[in-house]
């Protein structure tokens, strides 16, 4: 054997087993492999297909690619918490058969999908703390008939569905503190057969008439499942039984108040194409759910009219829509297929209420009015209807828009019509003026006794307000010197020279 050889042979076995087939950065012993902290936003492609134990944490990790944890078929405890997850896929870990433990805690979950645990046939631990889920639908765990421990504190969930916790009947232990919980359901822990240790505290719980069976179970024999710290299930409504423990609060202190729903109108005629809003108003306590739904007619073959709650819920197309306190029923681009018979319920833990709504679709369109013409001669076959007359369509069958953009345009019309009449009439008026008041030009004349005047006496005065006017002069003298020229409008003076043809003696006042 050369120099060395034992030396050398004795490193190698002492190198840790990552040197063969570990990610970089990540460290590798036993069926161990550590790839915590390292700043990784996806699983680390050359993970040992015998590894057991995964650790990931601290990464940012925001999702789990398809495929990612394929290989890893001998996987027993997998360790995602403090990453970025947002959603997990339907059969994420069905590779994963072998599965004890997985911890999902502190990421970003809003929502657990249907499925996202299906093949975790062996899982016995599941974390779920410090996500933001704010509702367990129904079956969300329907794949894990050994779980034993369930963790869901610190979320925000509010709802737990009726078949949220079905098919979990090994769980032993079931946390749901420091949520936004006002109730639970009987039928929400029925399933739970095996259940030790149930925590729910730090809830805003409304102690109502739905949560009599569950101060009647702790007295009963729940205690066993609660701690004494446990036990301290506080009211948070209504405001008299604020802070005061569920424990203490008489049977008769928890009260519904059913409800009562408002629709109005009660039926309406709407028109092709239009959208329209419904409101359901609905009272009661605690405040009622409200669902729209629309009632099907025995003999209609047409598809459900799509319809949907304001604020973006799920259609009335097969699926109902729902929301707390007040619904709004939206049909959008309204046609046939929306006509009939619509149904507003509301209900809560005291019981519930439906009002009906009516719906009818004026298809008709209206024809412009035209004179009056005979029938035809010959009557149109039976069963056929005469086709409306394009643009025959009435004024309020119109969108809004197409009305207000009408509107506009006839008040512009009516304003240039008036500015072109006062236009007109300025214009008129300058013209007038300009011509000078009527008369001018033309000698008015009273016939008055102080003898004859010509032209030659007029003269031109204007009075305090600029009025043109002509007087007569008699210290002028009767003719002018010049030409002699008969006098136009003028009287002729008594005692003319001879040659004048003079008329009678006739004075005159003159104006223009």
């Amino acid at each position: 054997m050369a120099p060395g050889a034992p030396a050398l042979l004795l490193l190698l076995l002492l190198l840790p087993p990552r040197t063969v087939g570990c990610p970089a950065a990540c460290r590798c012993y036993s069926a161990t492999v550590e790839c915590g902290a390292l700043r990784l936003r996806v699983v680390p492609l050359g993970i040992p297909p015998g590894t057991q134990t995964l650790f990931l944490q601290d990464n940012n990790i925001a999702r789990l690619e398809p495929g990612a944890l394929a290989p890893l078929a001998a996987l027993r405890r997998l360790y995602l918490h403090n990453n970025s997850l947002r959603a997990l896929e339907a059969g994420a870990f069905r590779a994963q058969p072998r599965l004890l433990e997985l911890a999902l805690t502190s990421n970003r979950l809003r929502a657990l999908r249907s499925g996202a645990f299906a093949g975790l046939a062996q899982l016995r631990v599941l974390y779920l703390a410090g996500n933001q889920l704010a509702r367990l639908l129904d079956f969300t765990f329907l794949h894990l008939p050994r779980l034993q421990e369930l963790h869901l504190q610190e979320n925000s969930i509010e709802l737990l569905e009726d078949q949220a916790l079905a098919g979990l009947s090994s769980l032993a232990l079931l946390d749901l503190s420091r949520n936004q919980l006002g109730t639970i359901s009987r039928e929400a822990l029925q399933p739970l057969a095996s259940l030790q240790v149930l925590r729910l505290t730090e809830n805003p719980w409304r102690c109502d008439c739905a949560l009599h069976w569950l101060g009647a179970w702790i007295k009963e024999g729940g205690q066993r499942l609660l701690t004494s710290r446990d036990r301290k299930i506080m009211c948070a409504e209504p405001p008299r039984l604020a802070l005061q423990s569920l424990l203490d609060v008489s049977h008769s202190s928890l009260i519904c108040i059913p409800p009562s729903v408002h629709v109005q109108p009660l039926e309406l005629t709407a028109n092709l194409g239009e959208d329209l809003r419904v409101a359901c108003q609905a009272s009661g306590y605690p405040q009622p759910l409200v669902t729209w739904r629309k009632v099907p007619q025995p003999r209609e073959g047409r598809p459900q009219a799509q319809a949907q709650l304001e604020g973006g819920a799920p259609g009335l197309g097969g699926h109902s829509a729902s929301d707390t306190g007040s619904g709004m029923l939206f049909l959008s681009n309204i046609t046939l297929a929306h006509a009939g018979k619509y149904e507003c319920e509301a209900s809560n833990a005291g019981g519930a209420a439906r009002v009906p709504f009516r719906l009818l679709v004026n298809a008709s369109r209206q024809p412009l009015q035209q004179p009056a013409q005979p029938p035809p001669p010959a009557a149109r076959p039976a069963g056929r209807e005469p086709r409306p007359e394009a643009g025959s369509m009435a004024f309020r069958a119109l969108g809004l828009a197409t009305q207000t953009a009408i509107a506009a345009a006839i008040a512009l019309l009516a304003l240039t019509a008036l500015l072109l009449v006062a236009m007109i009439c300025r214009r008129r008026r300058r013209r007038k003026k300009a011509r000078g008041p009527p008369g001018e030009g033309a000698l008015f004349v009273n016939d008055y006794s102080d003898g004859p005047c010509t032209f030659a006496q007029l003269e031109e005065l204007r009075d305090e307000r600029g009025h043109e006017m002509f007087v007569i002069n008699r210290s002028k003298p009767l003719f002018a010197e010049g030409p002699a020229e008969a006098p136009a409008d003028c009287g002729p003076a008594e005692g003319a020279g001879p040659g004048l043809r003079v008329p009678p003696p006739v004075a005159y006042e003159i104006h223009c």
